[in-house]
């Protein structure tokens, strides 16, 4: 008797965690939702966590306040979110420097694939190649001439060490053997500020960003930096195309929570997440932004992490930059 008593208590013991998740998951959200970005306002990740906030918000049932956590090209925001109580209430929204840091940072007090909860993978778009007026040149051919004419005087304006803006010109000047400088702003907004002003000639801009100043006429594009054209500029050629073989560069945006956030937290926010940017709304803002959907579950945006980890750890390494 005593030997089925404690088989007994044990099997609940076993089963409590299960049932203590799956009340937690059942209960959340009953307060407001904090999503971070770790970037300045003004920039894509910003954007897209604000276009995401407001209809998140709605299919949970509570607030999602936008919070910017800004600085060391996105390490700050992530760091805290990294130190935050795993209970699905701090979310974070990235992109390509969550996992480039890691090759660029001698010391990270995390680790992008191990510390964090991918929830999903929202979207992907291109980056629009620009040039200010100023430095009169009409197509990517015409920019690799001057470049090479002129080595090491040419700038672009960077969002920060291993930023998305900074990874696009890298790649640049790798496959077109040339040497543009970066200079490097704190954000994605000041970073096409400076280029605006006409501080720096060239900027690598998400196509979000770039689509209404390229209309303005204020900067003139040269190419799309995906692999193939976009709906939004079908005339303007991808960087391939125009000269610079192998070039392909792709942002894309995510959501993750800290690591320990349960299961089942982390399965009802992608479901409300996915349902949201499936929404007619949605969809449609992001097709004029020249974003592609993609709304993945968790284990494919994980698996996605480790992909992007290895391909910008490679062309980091083969650019030989860090960052003391």
């Amino acid at each position: 008797m005593k030997k089925i008593i404690l088989f007994a208590a044990l099997s609940l013991a076993a089963l409590m965690p299960v049932r203590f998740a799956a009340a937690q998951g059942a209960s959340y959200p009953n307060k407001p939702i904090r999503l971070v970005v770790t970037f300045s306002p003004g920039g894509s990740v910003d954007i897209m966590a604000r276009i995401i906030a407001p209809k998140l918000a709605e299919k949970l049932g509570q607030p999602v306040v936008v919070e910017n956590r800004s600085g060391a090209s996105g390490i700050i925001g992530t760091e805290i979110v990294a130190n935050s109580k795993p209970d699905g209430y701090t979310l974070m929204m990235h992109t390509i420097p969550f996992v480039a840091n890691q090759h660029l940072y001698k010391k990270l007090s995390y680790d992008p694939i191990a510390d964090f909860a991918p929830i999903s993978l929202i979207a992907s778009s291109p980056s629009v190649l620009m040039v200010n007026p100023a430095l009169k040149v009409k197509s990517v051919r015409e920019l690799i001439q001057l470049a090479k004419s002129k080595p090491g005087e040419l700038n672009y304006a960077a969002a920060g060490a291993g930023t998305n803006p900074h990874i696009a010109g890298e790649l640049f000047n790798s496959l077109a053997k040339v040497e543009i400088m970066a200079i490097q702003y704190r954000g994605g907004g000041p970073a096409l500020t400076a280029a605006l002003g006409g501080e720096v000639g060239i900027i690598f801009s998400n196509i979000s960003e770039a689509a209404p100043i390229v209309k303005s006429g204020k900067l003139n594009a040269l190419a799309v930096t995906g692999t193939q054209r976009s709906k939004i500029f079908p005339d303007l050629p991808t960087v391939a195309e125009a000269g610079v073989d192998g070039y392909e560069f792709s942002t894309w945006h995510g959501l993750l929570a800290p690591k320990g956030t349960p299961k089942e937290i982390v399965s009802k926010i992608n479901q409300n997440l996915v349902e949201a940017i499936r929404s007619p709304e949605i969809t449609e803002r992001f097709a004029q932004m020249g974003l592609d959907v993609i709304a993945s579950t968790p284990d494919q945006f994980a698996a996605h992490l480790v992909k992007e980890s290895k391909k910008w750890g490679q062309v980091i390494k083969d650019r030989k930059i860090s960052v003391e």
